[in-house]
């Protein structure tokens, strides 16, 4: 099969996923709310309940695609062998790590806890702050039992260098690891974290398939037509939040894509916006919040009298409303983009 007859798989297989996204989305909303599965959006005068857990419709929605495309590819055109493996690693790994994310949601969100036969609506459990953060370390298995990636990496003033089984040991399962927490550190506002890794994985997605990597750019166009999809109710005003379940997801689906298409290089300069958090986040030992604080002219200021966040940069920075907020973080992440294709196309 030619490459222009796989590019226009993946646009089918994408287009389906982006309609079981927006298809299942408000469905799922309904049940979440039903089933108190829901946070209070501060940035908004009224703080409305909105729905939690968004990894679950995307995660659906994506193994609608990516399913679509391996059935096609093994049934239909016969290809079997490495290219499927490597991709139902991956998805494997997406699934894993969504799950565990959703587990954390459900068990952090439980704030309505029956507790000797009264409600404490102040209560809340989940999992240590130490456990979160070494979560994403499990979904890498399945890339790493496949051997996924190319372990020839260029290293600056030593040039290539062939770590042999120690990619797949080491650098595999840190690339998942930092990009999952790094994706849940900047996260918090209305269509931020979707936003965000719709620009990132496109761009990864585009730079895979120009260096003839198409496996991993089927996986990054899937998943970002189902991230459009979700953005469509996840845009401002939110009718669903992400949840840790899709921050961990995007940055593991971001790093897949990387180490798949061996375009870690190119990764590294457009996950810029993210190192910088992790920095930031890093002066308060990661207690700090992405949140401002809503003033009466629907603008946000920063919380604290130090700068902890991107986010923080930018509300001191100027008056900004959280849409407006979103959409110059958004602008920083594109600007990063195009100096990634700049310094390697």
């Amino acid at each position: 099969m030619d490459v222009l007859s796989l590019n226009l798989l993946i646009a089918i297989s994408g287009l389906g996923g982006f309609l079981a996204t927006v298809l299942m989305t408000p469905r799922i909303i309904t049940v979440l709310k039903n089933i108190d599965v829901v946070g209070r959006d501060i940035h908004k005068k009224d703080k409305p309940q909105v729905a939690e857990l968004g990894g679950f419709p995307v995660l659906l929605g994506f193994l609608t695609g990516i399913l679509a495309y391996v059935g096609t590819l093994t049934f239909y055109l016969k290809i079997n062998g490495e290219v499927i493996s490597q991709i139902l690693a991956a998805t494997l790994t997406i699934m894993i790590i969504t799950l565990l994310g959703m587990l954390d949601d459900l068990t952090t969100l439980l704030a309505k806890r029956k507790i000797g036969g009264k409600i404490n609506s102040e209560k809340k459990v989940g999992f240590k702050q130490s456990t979160k953060f070494l979560l994403p370390l499990f979904a890498a298995v399945p890339l790493m039992v496949v051997n996924s990636g190319v372990s020839s990496i260029a290293i600056p003033f030593l040039g290539n260098i062939d770590l042999g089984i120690l990619y797949p040991l080491l650098i595999v399962p840190l690339g998942i690891f930092g990009a999952a927490n790094a994706t849940n550190m900047l996260a918090g506002m209305n269509g931020l974290t979707a936003g965000l890794g719709t620009i990132l994985i496109s761009a990864l997605g585009g730079f895979a398939l120009l260096n003839g990597e198409l496996v991993a750019a089927a996986i990054a166009f899937i998943f970002v037509a189902v991230l459009l999809g979700f953005l469509i109710y996840n845009w401002y005003p939110a009718k669903i939040f992400p949840g840790d379940s899709l921050d961990y997801t995007i940055g593991a689906v971001a790093a897949s894509v990387a180490i798949l298409g061996n375009i870690e290089r190119f990764a590294v300069i457009a996950f810029i916006p993210w190192f910088v958090e992790f920095l930031l986040k890093a002066r308060n030992w990661f207690k700090a919040e992405t949140y401002g604080v809503l003033q009466s002219d629907g603008t946000l200021q920063a919380p604290y009298s130090k700068i902890y966040s991107l986010t923080h940069v930018v509300m001191r920075s100027g008056r900004f409303t959280e849409k407006q907020l979103v959409l110059i973080l958004l602008g920083v992440e594109v600007f990063f983009v195009f100096l990634a294709f700049a310094l390697y196309h």
